[in-house]
């Protein structure tokens, strides 16, 4: 209540990103998840890095992939204007992914405000908090019972994934000389891995070659299933 407008000011500038570049809302849902895995949401993934300090945002898990920044830092702009000091960061972030994903088509849900912005933020905890690509279902499950999740709530949050896209390097390694009995990964169905390969070529080096989460529908936050 100390800031009355707060919600409405961070989705319009996230609306107005949106517009722009529907893509986006998977960048901004993602940066909340990054952030919240370490040392909780407390917007430390904003943070810059040092001379004495690597920091979050510059870590390989999230540069250059993680995008956004600009959205959180005019939302923040136009609300010291109007309420300086009051919100902090961390409910920006959280505030953004939530409009994000009711953008994209998804259900809205209610964002409690009150977080506090951290003032650690080192790139060495990404590699032990944030789930890597290559994780399989028992991995996943571990690690977010460490954050107190179930995996149910898991495969809730996971579920994420039905916007944004995906560079090839993230997977490829399931596309090609899998194992040393499977040259691809036997879990995935063979027709859509047929696809992923025309869209990944063996040996490619672009690291910018990007494919859909959600091939029926890349933009949308829906329950629809791929191909």
């Amino acid at each position: 209540y100390s800031c009355n407008m707060a919600e409405f000011i961070v989705k319009d500038e996230v609306r107005k990103s949106y517009n722009k570049n529907p893509g986006i809302a998977a960048g901004l849902v993602r940066m909340h998840f990054h952030d919240c895995f370490i040392r909780g949401c407390d917007a430390s993934v904003l943070l810059d890095s040092s001379p004495s300090n690597t920091a979050e945002k510059d870590s390989p898990a999230n540069k250059p992939s993680l995008r956004g920044f600009e959205v959180i830092d005019n939302a923040k702009a136009k609300l010291e204007e109007v309420c300086k000091g009051i919100v902090s960061c961390a409910d920006i972030v959280a505030f953004a992914a939530r409009d994000s994903v009711e953008l994209a088509g998804g259900l809205g849900y209610d964002v409690p405000a009150g977080r506090r912005d951290g003032k650690i933020s080192l790139a060495s905890d990404t590699r032990t908090e944030l789930p890597p690509p290559t994780f399989n279902v028992n991995q996943l499950t571990q690690l977010f019972a460490r954050k107190g999740l179930t995996q149910e709530e898991m495969v809730t949050l996971s579920g994420a994934h039905t916007i944004g896209r995906s560079h090839c390097s993230a997977f490829s390694s399931r596309l090609y000389n899998f194992s040393t009995t499977s040259r691809q990964d036997p879990s995935l169905h063979p027709s859509y891995a047929a696809i992923l390969k025309s869209q990944c070529p063996q040996g490619n080096t672009n690291p910018n070659l990007v494919v859909p989460m959600d091939p029926s529908s890349p933009g949308t936050a829906d329950v629809g299933q791929t191909s």
